[in-house]
């Protein structure tokens, strides 16, 4: 405790005697100070003990002491010492009447008792108190890392909770309270969580006071830009130094315990990829040996595949396979009769700048696993945050290694990750609809949240069907597949699953697909617009027969050798043979793509 007017009254050394304000003598003193100006208030800061000898005071007239004892109180004075025998016998009443008006505690100082006595006593007060808090914050420190190396987090908040006599949390990168301590707490803990979101989005380290049912300080864990976590600490009153020793302490160690060292971290990351690319290669068994116990029971339940892409190579990869597809369908009609496969290109890890020449499938040697991704103004950064702190809160183990532009999440099959992930691509969706509302207000509408006219700030995601460890390298497959169509349909996620539920008509319409039927029609089109003939109509009449003549020919109005003879005139102009059934599927999805585009 510092130390306050009735330690010093009580100090026999200073035979100090109360002469007004006997009930308010348990307030703590800052510092003794001497001054004999008749208006020392400028110079005091609050929580004074004022020495005086009235050498330049009228101590006898009631008004001036009035006013002398008000602006005294006002600026936060504590106690006046008065020093009798000076240059007056005893204190004179009217200051004494003007300090018991004003509740001030004025104090009678003997001659015998120098003011430098008074000082040196408050300031030796002081330092055994600092040093009594010095001391306690040094015990606090070694229970606090005591409980962190013997318990944990969970041990350390219960120490820390225990030394401010309150309560302590630990939150997330999502602002969810994952530790309280104790535990009749957690309510008010939970109450936090926007408050932890703000304090997040401010450059660490940063903290907070909010106030409240309790006085609740909240700091900033980690040692990057953003932080990983955050500590909220709940007391009745402000911290003493001694309790706040103990939340830096705590703060610190958390810190170290949320920052791994950089030669772990990178160790864990070489033996992530590692493992992701022996599941890839189909090697199980040798992942498993490697990864031991590091992703738990990951790699023998099953698990999802989950890959993600930033928009802006998204873009890239789409522009790309839209350019392949129309060049190749330009040069499958201008061979007259070379025959080329209508679909996109998709480019493999291999294909990308700074990869360097890796097989489809590999993950990337020392790439990340479960990778620290900074995540200011990073769509990919912030799945990584949520789908690994959904993981943390559940108890699952999941595996993210980056992949380029690329992110790669091996997650447990009806796991919170695999859920986490989901519940943020559809609020990616719904912030992206709302921006493209006409009219729309808020962050989409003002370009600052994603919407399609920011490129760089959106997000597509693929999710394989389940698979376990001997299927990686099939689950890969899918999770490339469900991403090639979630970026061809603008979706922000799509499951492999869909695939097959649906309908292979919606793929259609992507642009490379319309370039190469618009190319492969093109002749027809062109011979039909002369009026010699409806070759389009006949050939879709005919192919939605299963080439059955009499059928397609009285859908048509036309006699079956009339429309024989089209088909004959379709086979030369387009230099292809309608008996292949290649050729006849070609056309029909040529027919079907026009048809989706309202041609």
């Amino acid at each position: 405790m510092p130390p306050t007017l009735a330690s010093l009254v009580h100090h026999s050394a200073l035979k100090l005697t109360v002469r007004a304000g006997e009930g308010r003598l348990d307030v703590p003193v800052r510092w003794a100070h001497v001054s004999e100006l008749a208006d020392p208030v400028p110079y005091m800061e609050g929580g004074e003990l004022l020495l005086i000898t009235a050498l330049k005071l009228d101590a006898e007239d009631p008004e001036a002491m009035r006013s002398y004892v008000r602006r005294l109180v006002g600026a936060g004075v504590v106690g006046l010492g008065f020093a009798v025998g000076v240059n007056y016998e005893e204190i004179p009443k009217a200051l004494v009447d003007a300090a018991e008006g004003e509740g001030l505690p004025l104090l009678e100082v003997p001659r015998r008792t120098p003011f430098l006595a008074i000082s040196k006593a408050v300031s030796a007060a002081i330092a055994a108190d600092q040093y009594r808090a010095v001391t306690a914050g040094f015990a606090a420190q070694r229970e606090l890392t005591k409980q962190a190396l013997a318990d944990g987090p969970e041990g350390l908040l219960t120490a820390l909770a225990a030394q401010v006599d309150g309560w302590a949390a630990l939150y997330d990168a999502s602002g969810a309270a994952v530790a309280v301590a104790p535990e009749w707490a957690e309510r008010r803990a939970g109450r936090l969580s926007a408050d932890v979101q703000r304090l997040r989005d401010r450059p660490a380290p940063a903290s907070a006071v909010v106030g409240g049912e309790d006085r609740v300080e909240l700091h900033s864990l980690g040692t990057g830009r953003r932080a990983r976590a955050a500590l909220a600490v709940g007391t009745a009153a402000a911290l003493g130094t001694a309790e706040r020793y103990a939340v830096h302490s705590a703060v610190a160690l958390l810190t170290l315990t949320t920052e791994r060292s950089r030669a772990l971290h990178a160790a864990e990351q070489r033996i992530g990829a590692a493992v992701l690319r022996m599941l890839l290669a189909g090697e199980p068994d040798h992942a498993r040996a490697v990864a031991g116990d590091l992703f738990g029971e990951l790699l023998d339940a099953p698990f999802r595949l989950i890959l993600a892409e930033s928009a802006s190579a998204s873009a890239a990869r789409a522009r790309v396979d839209g350019a392949a597809a129309a060049v190749g369908a330009t040069a499958a009609s201008g061979a007259g009769g070379t025959s080329s496969s209508p679909g996109a290109r998709t480019t493999g890890a291999g294909d990308r700048p700074g990869t360097g020449a890796e097989p489809r499938g590999k993950a990337g040697a020392g790439r990340v696993a479960m990778a620290v991704v900074d995540s200011d103004g990073d769509l990919l950064g912030q799945l990584v945050e949520v789908v690994e702190a959904s993981a943390a809160r559940a108890g699952e183990t999941v595996l993210v290694v980056p992949e380029g532009e690329r992110l790669v999440v091996l997650a447990v099959d009806g796991g919170a990750a695999v859920a986490a992930c989901g519940e943020f691509a559809v609020a990616l969706e719904t912030s992206r609809a709302a921006g493209r509302e006409p009219g729309a207000t808020g962050p989409v509408a003002a370009g600052v949240g994603p919407s399609a006219a920011v490129e760089e700030e959106e997000l597509v995601v693929g999710l394989s069907a389940p698979a376990g460890p001997i299927a990686a390298a099939a689950a890969y497959k899918q999770a490339e597949q469900a991403l090639s169509v979630a970026r061809r349909r603008g979706r922000c996620l799509v499951e492999h699953e869909e695939l097959a539920a649906g309908s292979v008509v919606p793929l259609l319409a992507d642009d490379a697909v319309r370039a190469f039927a618009d190319s492969l029609l093109r002749p027809l089109r062109e011979h039909d617009a002369t009026g010699r003939g409806d070759l389009v109509a006949s050939l879709r009449a005919w192919l939605s027969r299963h080439g059955q003549w009499d059928a397609a020919a009285a859908d048509l109005g036309v006699h079956r050798h009339t429309l024989r003879y089209r088909m004959r005139r379709v086979e030369e102009i387009l230099g292809r043979s309608l008996d292949d059934p290649d050729v006849r599927m070609e056309l029909w999805l040529a027919l079907k793509a026009t048809a989706a585009a309202g041609e």
